[in-house]
């Protein structure tokens, strides 16, 4: 017999109570401790009039490693789970979604990667394969957003390109997760932590309810990548990168980074069979995957750069006054200007420095202890020294000795800071990046302001420098490979730049352009252009057996009397020899790197020698 709904029994009326304020309550029972979560959610019994409730507790899904649980108890507002390949970074950055999701009724979260492939095989597929059904409330597959019971919200994205950051603008999300975020620029972070805030001020349930809600973001990655230079700066060195907007307002203590290694999973810490396979990567691979090591990574240019065999301190170096001297300059105004000050020992002379390796060095060292404007003015004091600085064995023949990098310097304002850095030394040429002389401003071309200041104090006017990118980087790489150049440690930034820079995925060959590599493009004007007057032949070739000929110069112009390569020898390919068998016989070095470098370089050279000359068509 049907009954109106007054007259329904106390049980049904008390179902239908339960279903109503599921509706509109969040139905959770919220207790963090050890970062586990015990939710009290309903639990519906298909066929059944009745809904019981139970408890669904994230201990019995996720057991967080140590390192993972320092991770989850971190207040920092940034925080970084980085370092080797293998502690669970991806698992605990997911889960802490879920906490910060479940603590806080009504808030939107993010999880990101930097494409959808990369999402799909790592942070989705976690969250299918790990999190209960049981836990969220729904999940929109075409939006990749989960709901959960309490009404907050995580959305699963992308940004493949740089701009596709701002599909969020407007949004507010309690916490932003990025899974690999040295794939993120720079540019994409500062965005998105403009994004990074919530509406709630209070935590309404948990360990830390009516506590002041705090809206934070974190990060898990590896070593490497576009991004590897501005999340180093910010988490390792704790210092703002180049291109940081604001770095008087940088602090330190916002930005915790939990360093994790392979040891630190006790999963992958047993499996010796892992452990061989990345103890068999490359040296460079092996030291970012299982050592965690942020100096050396994947897809690094100069990998054998080393700062205790490729600088020195300054009291170290002796430069002596009658060597050439030049200056290389890459302009900027919201980029920083980068200025490098360069000297070279010639031809026949011994070198100024012994790389940290060497065997020790059996003269006297200076009793002047080092480099100074008076040593460089005096040629009597460095003639008197110059027996005990007799180190024929040394092979270093380059040295940049000083550097200037500051941005919002007009042309002629960077040209008398040059001045008064250079003092009475004898700089015989000035190089300047080629895009300077093409940028003109209602008075003159940049070059020509930096020229006329640059005279009137004694120094030359700026040549354009060699811009070959591809030459100039592999010229670099084997001038440190045969330990021929060194930097002086107050040439903090070049030194802190070349670690850094990473090759361009389109041209394997090339550098990938990124903020801060301008000390990087101020060196390679100087190392190319300025050596092809420095007289250094084949002192620095000889030094590993290693032929090679040094990027081709401008054959008109300025410089164009010393257009002949920097190697007193070069390569000569023997017609009907196989130019494998050729190539090989003139690369000697061991490195793959150095050798895939060289073979490329040689074989272009063997190619456009053997290639038929045009004849010109009478028109």
């Amino acid at each position: 017999m049907w009954r109106p709904p007054w007259r329904w029994s106390a049980a049904a009326r008390r179902i239908t109570s339960a279903k109503n304020s599921a509706r509109s309550s969040t139905g959770f029972s919220l207790c963090r401790n050890s970062f586990s979560i015990c939710m009290s959610v309903p639990r519906y019994n298909k066929g059944r009039a009745s809904r019981a409730r139970g408890a669904l507790r994230t201990s019995d899904h996720y057991h967080a490693f140590p390192r993972q649980d320092e991770f989850h108890r971190s207040r920092a507002k940034y925080r970084l789970f980085g370092g080797a390949a293998g502690p669970g970074k991806t698992k605990a950055l997911l889960w802490e979604v879920i906490f910060q999701a479940m603590e806080t009724p009504g808030c939107d979260t993010l999880l990101l990667r930097r494409t959808y492939p990369e999402l799909e095989s790592s942070l989705l597929a976690y969250f299918r394969r790990d999190v209960p059904r049981s836990f969220y409330r729904s999940y929109n597959e075409s939006k990749h957003l989960v709901t959960w019971p309490n009404g907050s919200t995580t959305r699963f994205g992308y940004c493949r390109n740089e701009n596709d950051v701002y599909q969020y603008q407007g949004a507010e999300f309690l916490f932003i997760g990025i899974d690999e975020l040295t794939h993120f620029t720079l540019k994409q972070w500062q965005f998105l932590t403009s994004r990074n805030r919530c509406p709630v001020s209070l935590y309404e349930a948990g360990a830390r309810a009516g506590k002041r809600v705090r809206a934070c973001m974190a990060g898990a990655t590896n070593p490497g990548n576009i991004g590897h230079a501005w999340v180093k700066a910010l988490w390792v060195d704790h210092v703002p990168p180049p291109g940081f907007e604001r770095p008087e307002l940088y602090d330190p203590r916002d930005y915790d980074f939990i360093r994790a290694r392979l040891d630190d999973n006790p999963i992958y810490a047993n499996d010796a069979a892992y452990r061989r396979t990345l103890e068999a990567l490359p040296e460079h691979l092996r030291r970012a995957f299982l050592e965690g090591d942020w100096n050396v990574f994947a897809g690094q240019y100069f990998d054998i750069f080393d700062v205790g065999r490729h600088t020195a301190r300054p009291e170290e170096i002796r430069l002596e006054p009658w060597w050439p001297r030049w200056i290389s300059i890459d302009w900027g105004f919201q980029h920083p200007s980068a200025v490098y000050w360069h000297s070279a020992a010639p031809t026949g002379v011994a070198a100024v420095f012994r790389p940290r390796g060497f065997p020790e060095e059996k003269g006297p060292p200076s009793k002047e202890g080092g480099y100074s404007d008076a040593s460089c003015l005096d040629p009597s004091a460095s003639a008197a020294n110059a027996a005990a600085f007799a180190r024929d064995d040394n092979p270093c023949r380059i040295v940049t000795y000083r550097e200037f990098v500051q941005n919002g310097l007009s042309p002629r304002m960077l040209a008398q800071a040059i001045a008064e850095r250079s003092g009475r030394e004898n700089i015989r040429e000035i190089y300047l990046s080629p895009d300077a002389f093409a940028h003109r401003t209602a008075e003159a071309s940049i070059a020509e302001q930096l020229g006329d200041v640059l005279t009137a104090n004694g120094l030359p006017r700026p040549a354009p420098a060699d811009d070959d990118r591809v030459g100039g980087w592999q010229w670099m790489y084997q001038l440190l490979e045969n330990d021929a150049w060194v930097i002086t440690e107050n040439c903090a930034k070049l030194i802190e730049c070349l670690p850094l820079l990473v090759r361009d995925e389109r041209y394997i060959e090339d550098i990938r352009k990124m903020d801060g590599d301008d000390p990087a493009d101020a060196a390679r004007y100087g190392l190319v252009s300025g050596a092809r007057f420095a007289g250094l032949h084949d002192a620095v070739g000889s030094c590993r057996g290693t032929i090679y000929r040094a990027p081709a110069y401008c054959s008109s112009g300025v410089g164009a009397q010393h257009a002949a390569p920097l190697f007193g020898k070069t390569s000569h390919f023997v017609t009907g020899m196989p130019l494998d068998e050729q190539i090989a016989r003139q690369v000697s070095a061991t490195d793959p790197t150095s050798r895939a470098i060289h073979y490329q370089r040689l074989e272009a050279e063997a190619r456009r020698q053997f290639r038929p000359q045009k004849f010109p068509r009478r028109r």
